[in-house]
């Protein structure tokens, strides 16, 4: 079994499909309320529905670059099949969006494959205030449950708070921690924890950064420099850049994750607060506009509340 084959596992234990059920409550109960709206008196889906249910999916936070993308597949739909009955608009537009998914997320993180890093280094980027931290830590616990070695490094030094959280989740989780002082370079911090990590033979690095969204350059040079220290140590680290979104931010993570991929090579994300809020259309428009996997999404505030995204189940709980 490769270092990473636990992510062919089949997550969707009966409390894991409950949590998620239950995370996205908010967002379904939205959604079908303004969609049942959207048909009321029809029978048909004409012109009328089409622009209804382009408003509803816009004000769902799907943006509209998507929604004009879905609305387009349907009225194709509706001109092949001649009659299309609004009863049937449920089931259609669960599997248009189902197929957006599958092309913007090519790879299915149940059977992803890593390869043999070892250590398989991940930094972790985001505004502050979006989760970021408590990602990270509820990434340590999912790895270490797994039975992997994993090590943290707190090298957000800008903020004293941001160190000490890195260190409380060590400690709840049952993980090594590697920091320095406030103040201290980043970078240095990043080099330390994989010097550790690679003499320790541990299996995972998380690495934690700034949350400051101050301007791009700024921002493109303290990332370089991070990962251009760490691969002095690890040769291609960081193996992953996630890049962490607040989903009930809605309109802003698009802005936010517009700013870090133009800012850094993000090549995963993870949408949290799903269980707080109505905006879970997010994840469908984040990840059809930039075209970037939603590998992690939270939808509550337990441990485990975590879970690796599943674009069909995602959809179905959403339709249940």
């Amino acid at each position: 079994m490769g270092l990473f084959d636990f992510f062919k596992k089949k997550e969707t234990a009966p409390e894991a499909q409950e949590a998620l059920d239950k995370g996205l409550e908010k967002t379904k109960e939205g959604f079908f309320s303004k969609l049942t709206k959207a048909v009321a008196g029809k029978s048909t889906v004409d012109d009328d529905v089409l622009d209804n249910l382009e408003e509803v999916l816009v004000t769902s936070d799907v943006g509209v670059t998507t929604t004009l993308k879905i609305i387009e597949r349907i009225q194709e739909r509706v001109a092949k099949d001649k009659y299309l009955s609004t009863s049937e608009l449920n089931h259609l537009l669960r599997d248009e969006i189902q197929l957006l998914l599958a092309e913007n997320n090519s790879n299915d993180f149940r059977n992803f494959e890593y390869g043999d890093h070892k250590p398989y280094v991940i930094m972790v980027v985001g505004v502050n205030g979006v989760g970021k931290t408590t990602t990270i830590g509820k990434l340590a616990h999912k790895l270490k449950k797994e039975g992997l070695n994993v090590v943290l490094g707190a090298a957000d030094t800008f903020r004293a708070a941001a160190v000490d959280q890195i260190k409380l989740w060590g400690e709840r989780v049952g993980v090594r921690v590697v920091a320095q002082a406030m103040g201290s370079d980043p970078a240095s911090v990043a080099f330390d924890t994989l010097q550790s990590a690679v003499a320790n033979k541990e299996d995972v690095v998380i690495i934690d950064t700034a949350g400051r969204l101050h301007n791009k350059v700024g921002l493109m040079n303290e990332l370089g420099k991070i990962k251009n220290v760490m691969q002095k140590i690890v040769p291609n680290a960081p193996h992953e850049i996630l890049l962490v979104l607040d989903g009930s931010t809605g309109q802003n993570a698009f802005e936010q994750c517009k700013q870090f991929t133009e800012a850094t090579d993000v090549n995963a994300l993870a949408i949290t607060k799903l269980d707080g809020t109505a905006k879970g259309g997010v994840v469908i428009g984040i990840s059809d506009q930039f075209k970037i996997p939603v590998k992690y999404i939270g939808v509550g505030e337990k441990m485990d509340d975590l879970q690796l995204f599943d674009k069909k189940e995602f959809v179905n709980s959403l339709f249940k």
